[in-house]
Parts: C-alpha cells; sequence; structure tokens
C-alpha cells in the first residue's frame, strides 16, 4: 500500500474486487467489470479485459485486476472533469461584462447622491440635516447596481455547481447564460422514470 501521491505514470497497480481504480490505466492482468456510471452514467459494468482502458474513482466489481499507470493526479479523467467545472466558475458570463459598468456608475452615484445632500441643505430645505440625508439615501438606493454586480458571479457558481450534481458540464458561464435558447436536448441513451415514462 503506498499514497495515492507517490503513484507516477508506469507503475503497476493491483485492484481488488470492490476497491475503486486509484488512476487512469491499462489492464495488464485480469479480467473483471467495472461500473463507469460516475462518468458515463450507464449503470451496466463495463467488461475489462488485458490492454483495455480503465479510468481513475470507477469501481472495479468482481475480478482482481493488475493496471498501469498512464495518467495519474491533475492528468486523470475525473481531474479534468473537477478543473471544467472549476474553470467554468470562474468565468464570466457576457452579462456579467454588463455589470463591469458598475465599477464606473458607482462613483457617479455617489457624486450625485452628495450633489443632492448640499442641495436639499442649502436651497430646498436649508438646515435640515434629516430632510437631506433621506434625499440623499434615497438617490443610494434607488440607483445603486450592486444587485447586478453581486447576483451575477453568484448565480454562475451556484447554477454550474448544481448542474455538476447532475452529471451536466458547462465549459463557461456564457454556455450557461444561453442554456434558455436551447429547444431540443439529445441524449444517447434512455433514461427512464420511477413512473416507467421516457
Amino acid at each position: 500500500m503506498v499514497p495515492l501521491d507517490e503513484v507516477v505514470r508506469g507503475n503497476r497497480l493491483i485492484v481488488k474486487p470492490g476497491e475503486k481504480i486509484p488512476v487512469d490505466g491499462v489492464v495488464r492482468k485480469g479480467l473483471t467489470s467495472v461500473d463507469e456510471s460516475m462518468l458515463t452514467g450507464e449503470s451496466i459494468p463495463v467488461e475489462k479485459q488485458t490492454r483495455a482502458a480503465v479510468i481513475g474513482a470507477t469501481l472495479n466489481k468482481n475480478g482482481t485486476i493488475e493496471i498501469e499507470a498512464t495518467k495519474v493526479g491533475k492528468e486523470t479523467a475525473l481531474a479534468s472533469i473537477v478543473k471544467a467545472v472549476e474553470d467554468a466558475q470562474g468565468s464570466k458570463a457576457p452579462i456579467q461584462r454588463l455589470a463591469v459598468i458598475s465599477g464606473y456608475f458607482v462613483p457617479i452615484v455617489v457624486g450625485i447622491s452628495f450633489l443632492t445632500f448640499m442641495t436639499w441643505m442649502i436651497l430646498v430645505t436649508p438646515g435640515n440635516l434629516e430632510s437631506a440625508l433621506l434625499a440623499s439615501i434615497g438617490v443610494l438606493v434607488i440607483a445603486c447596481p450592486c444587485a447586478l454586480g453581486l447576483a451575477t458571479p453568484t448565480s454562475i457558481m451556484v447554477g454550474t455547481g448544481k448542474a455538476a450534481e447532475h452529471g451536466i458540464l458547462f465549459k463557461d458561464g456564457e454556455h450557461l447564460e444561453r442554456t434558455y435558447k436551447v429547444e431540443a436536448i439529445i441524449f444517447d441513451k434512455l433514461v427512464r422514470s420511477q413512473k416507467g415514462n421516457l
């Protein structure tokens, strides 16, 4: 037994029934079936024999096999999926580029709010601090675009995270935003609900 961090490409590993395959590799000895549902969504185990490729984090079902590591660490299929989700969560959707305007708009709004305060203090209700503050704060509350700047990246992060939990990966935030235009979804396998409908 060695820590997974110490496994390098070319190492030979024994994987027993019921164990997860630790890295991407090729079967060198043995015969088994592997549950690849975490990656493919296919519930039926796939038969693996000599020279067959295996994917890290999938489950060895019933035979002992010896595999040769071909991809380890950040090179594995699972690591690629995790990176794709992280990249999508960190990407900017087109609507978020619009939120950049708030970087210019906020100082302008603060300036207008200050001018409103001074106008009310000097011209509208001279010396009445309460009225001037209410008018100034009213300008800030009505005009501030903070919600757009905060809500957009948060919604992208939550959306891509929830989609990944259900096995749907988005390349970036732009693709997530454009899903409202989708008119048809094509699956490579039939999916049955608990009611038996397709």
